[in-house]
């Protein structure tokens, strides 16, 4: 998907609000696609294969599916936006009364600034990085707006006012990497709402950010919306956010649409086996269901563990970084403060907490992969927060990381055999033979077809090369792994798959899990013991049922909360919606 500065560019300004009404009326269906197909390339099989699909006058529509299920063509094909590799073979999409696919650019260029909004999934790609905010909001003003000089920084202001974002003249003068990702992702909201558009194609806004972000995102992106009477189609792969949000939801599956109907009825009595699937799947419509080898634990099992010395202890952890503002002036950040925290045996403890809590700092100080200002570590026993040479070779033998981003962590250039292989062949793991023979059992063990072990990870799904990395942090029998947000970017059935292969290990090896998430509804599925983290601090820790049930730090309270999927569409957590209407200007 091409970042935002590169696309044809929306209209703003007056004479574009003017003609708002152009082409239907209020009670009219703002969007109409009939048995719509797209192909790409000379590929045999279609993206997208005879999708029929509409959304009214103030409507919310949830498009869910997997990856690769088409969310996106449809989306850019709505939009005229598609490749040049893609062809649209069939059928009829009409937005606001207009033939898209009759439609000229010139009109297309009205139509997407007119009537069309967009808001993309990835804020951190749809951003110029060498521009600052405000020069890429009044670059596009000066070009498809009819405002005079002295009217488009003020505008431009307003622009980022309406967006929610506080000191919006500071805002302008920064460029995209001093900005947070809901920072971001807001004004992009702020630039495609800027002209109240009659629909809003929002594709997966907020699949990127923190649940609280999320939830903060969305319900300002719901208060817009509703109070300008905007249609939306929201491309997403989170059933708990459609449930949420949408006032409909239809089910995309391999370019086809195989259920739609009122959020209720499909959530609750799903039809089609691929969406029961994808329901049972997910985390966040299943908060009471933990994994069955979590679930099977003894009931003594808890006592067992405390009375067992802990594979991993550490104990006032302290980390220091320097950063440089943009002053150019250097300040002490400090990271981590005074953390402690301890996994047993065979046990997982997930360290929850939002993007820059100080989770993997606190991860990688535990494995000596960088080093602490202040604090112990001890690992099956033994003083290692100062151990060189054998020790710390032993450490990394005995503890491995698997990171978030499987295809960045895995060498493009090796065969999976020779990946998972690795740490053998580091470690000196036998004979040429033997070390073979454990590739195999362990592509076994991590459920990978031998005919996975010939092919390179681009030619591997992501839930395969999450398997191989699995994979390659177990050749070594370690007592402890390290999982950093390693199911966060998966789909739902392949994270429920992953969910249960780490488990049913965890019961066949004995193994330890510090399991590093933000997303509190799959932590209940697999932890047993949980420690929050909140500005390089541990606020609230305990068994997985305390933390759930009973939490007492109010910011596990608000993680909590914001879990979607817990509450109805016309709702909005904390405030009533006129209040936050009133709060956006309306």
């Amino acid at each position: 998907m091409k970042p935002l500065f590169l696309r044809r560019p929306f209209r703003f300004g007056p004479s574009t609000v003017s003609a708002a009404g152009e082409g239907a009326g209020q009670g009219d269906t703002v969007l109409r696609i009939e048995g719509l197909t797209v192909r790409y390339g000379n590929s045999a099989e279609a993206a997208v294969k005879g999708v029929s699909l509409s959304v009214a006058a103030g409507e919310v529509l949830a498009l869910v599916g997997e990856s690769g299920s088409g969310k996106s063509t449809t989306a850019d094909a709505i939009l005229r936006l598609l490749p040049p590799q893609a062809r649209i073979g069939g059928g009829a999409l009409r937005v606001v009364g207009h033939d898209v696919l009759a439609a000229d650019e010139r009109l297309m260029t009205r139509i997407r600034g007119r009537h069309v909004g967009y808001v993309p999934q990835d804020p951190g790609s749809s951003l110029n990085p060498v521009e600052t905010i405000g020069r890429q909001i009044i670059e596009m003003l000066e070009m498809h707006s009819d405002l005079a000089r002295e009217e488009l920084r003020p505008r431009a202001i307003e622009i980022l006012q309406t967006a929610g974002l506080s000191d919006p003249e500071t805002r302008l003068r920064q460029y995209p990497h001093e900005l947070s990702g809901g920072m971001k992702q807001r004004v992009l909201i702020g630039i495609a709402m800027a002209c109240r558009p009659r629909l809003l194609i929002a594709d997966e806004p907020t699949s990127a950010l923190d649940v609280t972000v999320q939830r903060r995102i969305l319900d300002h992106l719901q208060a817009l919306t509703e109070t300008h009477g905007t249609s939306v189609l929201l491309i997403t792969h989170d059933l708990g956010v459609a449930r949420e949000r949408a006032d409909r939801i239809a089910v995309m599956h391999r370019g086809r649409i195989v259920e739609e109907g009122p959020a209720w009825q499909i959530i609750d009595a799903p039809a089609d086996p691929y969406t029961q699937r994808l329901i049972a799947s997910a985390p966040s419509l299943a908060r009471h269901r933990p994994r069955a080898s979590v679930r099977e634990r003894p009931a003594d099992a808890a006592a067992t563990i405390a009375a067992a010395a802990p594979v991993l202890d550490v104990r006032h952890l302290t980390k220091d970084f320097d950063v440089v503002e943009n002053g150019g002036q250097r300040r002490s950040f400090r990271a981590v403060d005074d953390v402690s925290f301890s996994v047993g045996q065979g046990e997982t403890l997930a360290l929850v907490g939002e993007s820059g809590s100080g989770k993997s700092t606190s991860a990688r100080l535990a494995l000596r992969l960088i080093e602490p200002a202040a604090g112990s570590i001890r690992f099956d026993g033994k003083d290692i927060t100062n151990a060189t040479g054998r020790a710390l070779k032993e450490l990394r033998r005995q503890s491995q990381f698997v990171h978030q981003h499987p295809g960045a962590s895995l060498d493009p250039k090796m065969l999976v055999s020779t990946i998972i292989g690795e740490p053998l062949r580091a470690f000196g793991g036998g004979s040429r033979r033997e070390r073979e023979a454990r590739i195999r059992e362990l592509a076994d063990a991590v459920a990978l077809p031998a005919s996975v072990l010939s092919r390179r990870p681009r030619e591997l799904s992501g839930g395969q090369q999450q398997r191989v990395a699995i994979a390659r942090a177990l050749a070594l029998e370690p007592r402890l792994v390290v999982l950093d947000e390693a199911v966060s970017a998966l789909d739902v059935t392949v994270q429920a798959q992953v969910l249960e292969l780490l488990v049913e290990i965890q019961s066949r090896m004995n193994v330890s899990y510090l399991f590093i998430s933000h997303d509190l509804a799959v932590v209940r599925e697999i932890a047993h013991t949980v420690a929050v983290m909140q500005h390089g601090r541990v606020v609230e820790s305990g068994p997985v049922a305390q933390i759930f049930e009973a939490p007492r730090a109010a910011y596990t309270r608000e993680l909590l909360a914001a879990v979607p999927g817990q509450r109805d569409k016309r709702r909005v957590h904390g405030a009533p919606l006129d209040d936050i209407r009133e709060a956006v200007g309306a």
